[in-house]
């Protein structure tokens, strides 16, 4: 198949998804309905099992996976975390429960590989996918790195819903107990960089995140490996955002972002085309026991911190389920729960000022630190 009518359809199923997604306000996720469509089309021999490779996008999205990483570092606030601390410590924990609890349940999995993949896609995003996936590609473990793939289709399903239903309990509580607290939002400014107005343009841009992923990767290997590039990545954005080097939020607005965006996403998509039917009923049992083992053990280790740390029962289990969606999910439930209980908008205004910053810093710290660097960490132990 000719690269542009792989690209040309590729970008006619991500539209579809994202019209679904949109249209059922984000229930249905993009990637479950993008996930179906490949399925299908794949085991029904309508899309060539090469259509992702023939786009280009595919060496894309794996070239740069590195540069959106460093760009999510830039995206984190170090003093908002310093903040908010205690929901930090929640996210943190719960995390740690999720990825404790499958590697505990990994005989009910059936293997430790298993368990690593499934916590790549209870507690993590495309990040974290992507990460156990190119380990267990790497060893032909095609159904190891479909299982984290199928997770994260199904992870909005199941945490929207029950993750609002927990965040109406603790609105009706702050209601019932007038329990405000003054929020002060602090301005940072997106622009500052030391850096010359000539390396802020977008191929200027490019190569810097490119330098800075060339010291991440070089500093992996002075490990041999043990510490993912990834990982260290990851770090050196938060680090050198903070330093003044890196602009905030480096990559947003440049010309090639949307593109870089898409072409990691298809990098997901990759397994789908060569695991066997069988092969998928297979991960049936270990889809549904990958929610229960992974989500049970994040709530009740989000349960018991929070109760330490000063937190209400609902707010402290929905931090932890901030690991299933992330931002912007964390967003909009809360200004959904706030909506539902609050009886006019200065009421609604003070109850989504208490619990949209918990919810908004719990899911960077879950999603977008923690699930990264444990699994990170973890996936050297796929074999």
């Amino acid at each position: 198949m000719s690269s542009l009518l792989s690209i040309t359809i590729i970008m006619l199923i991500w539209t579809v998804s994202d019209f679904v997604s949109k249209k059922t306000k984000s229930l249905v996720s993009s990637l479950l309905v993008a996930s179906l469509i490949f399925l299908v089309g794949f085991k029904s021999e309508l899309l060539p099992p090469t259509v992702l490779h023939d786009s280009s996008l595919l060496a894309l999205g794996t070239t740069i996976l590195g540069f959106i990483i460093i760009h999510i570092g830039t995206m984190i606030r170090l003093a908002e975390f310093k903040r908010h601390w205690r929901t930090v410590v929640i996210g943190v924990s719960a995390t740690l429960g999720i990825v404790g609890a499958l590697v505990l349940g990994a005989p009910l999995l059936g293997s430790l590989n298993y368990s690593i993949a499934a916590a790549a896609g209870v507690t993590g995003g495309t990040i974290s996918v992507i990460l156990a996936q190119d380990a267990a590609l790497k060893f032909g473990l095609t159904s190891v790195a479909v299982l984290p793939v199928l997770i994260t289709a199904f992870q909005g399903i199941i945490g929207f819903p029950l993750t609002s239903l927990i965040l109406k309990r603790e609105a009706q509580r702050i209601k019932r107990e007038d329990d405000y607290h003054a929020i002060v939002e602090t301005s940072d400014d997106n622009t500052k960089t030391i850096l010359p107005e000539s390396l802020q343009t977008t191929a200027g841009t490019l190569f810097i995140v490119g330098c800075v992923m060339l010291i991440a990767t070089a500093l992996s290997q002075l490990t041999n490996g043990v510490v993912n590039e990834f990982v260290i990545a990851l770090v050196l954005g938060v680090v050198f955002c903070e330093l003044g080097i890196l602009k905030r939020n480096i990559l947003e607005g440049i010309d090639a972002y949307g593109l870089m965006m898409l072409s990691i996403m298809i990098i997901i998509f990759g397994p789908l085309g060569t695991i066997s039917v069988h092969d998928l009923m297979d991960l049936a049992l270990p889809l549904v026991l990958s929610f229960v083992i992974g989500v049970s053990g994040g709530a009740l280790v989000a349960l018991f911190v929070g109760k330490l740390l000063g937190y209400s029962a609902p707010i402290s289990i929905a931090i932890g389920l901030t690991s299933l969606f992330g931002f912007p999910g964390t967003m909009i439930l809360s200004q959904e729960a706030a909506r539902s209980v609050g009886s006019d908008e200065l009421e609604i205004e003070k109850i989504q000022a208490e619990i949209m910053p918990k919810m908004i810093i719990a899911g960077f710290s879950t999603v977008t630190i923690t699930s990264v660097l444990v699994v990170g960490l973890l996936v050297s132990f796929i074999h």
